[in-house]
């Protein structure tokens, strides 16, 4: 069941605690800056892999690299190659000594069933995100994972 975060929180320290609340905004907020890396023009978004209060990986929508930076084709739709923020957070972990056993992931929008797919592989046991995007099935596959999925939309 996703969890709507701007419920009142109680003030320990876990997932529900306020320390956590606050920690997750920030968090998120961080993911919201990370994703005005991308190049996409319709809708840039940004993802983080935290673990232990670390950030362990860092990802946003764009083109494979060695690509040229441009994510839409000329009719503004997204190029069938460009990779979501998630998979590029993912990915880049493993290049990485870091593992996301247990961690959780902040991501600017919902993710899309394909990466809900990594997200439960790679071992992500919570999922922040701060929009909803049109389509809910990624969600409803993290929480059929008994992965927790926090929705902290405005």
């Amino acid at each position: 069941m996703t969890i709507d975060n701007q419920q009142n929180q109680d003030p320990g320290e876990g997932s529900g605690g306020l320390k956590q609340h606050k920690l997750d905004e920030r968090y998120l907020r961080m993911a919201r800056i990370w994703a005005e890396n991308s190049y996409c023009v319709r809708r840039q978004v940004g993802a983080l892999v935290v673990k232990d209060k670390m950030i362990i990986s860092d990802g946003y929508n764009g083109t494979p690299t060695g690509f040229e930076n441009v994510c839409e084709d000329e009719n503004n739709v997204s190029k069938p190659y460009v990779l979501h923020a998630e998979a590029n957070a993912i990915t880049k972990l493993a290049r990485s000594s870091n593992n996301s056993d247990g961690a959780t992931i902040y991501i600017t929008a919902s993710p899309c069933i394909e990466c809900a797919k990594l997200i439960i592989q790679a071992g992500i046991k919570r999922v922040v995100y701060g929009e909803k995007y049109r389509l809910d099935d990624g969600v409803r596959l993290l929480e059929r994972a008994g992965i927790e999925v926090i929705y902290m939309g405005d």
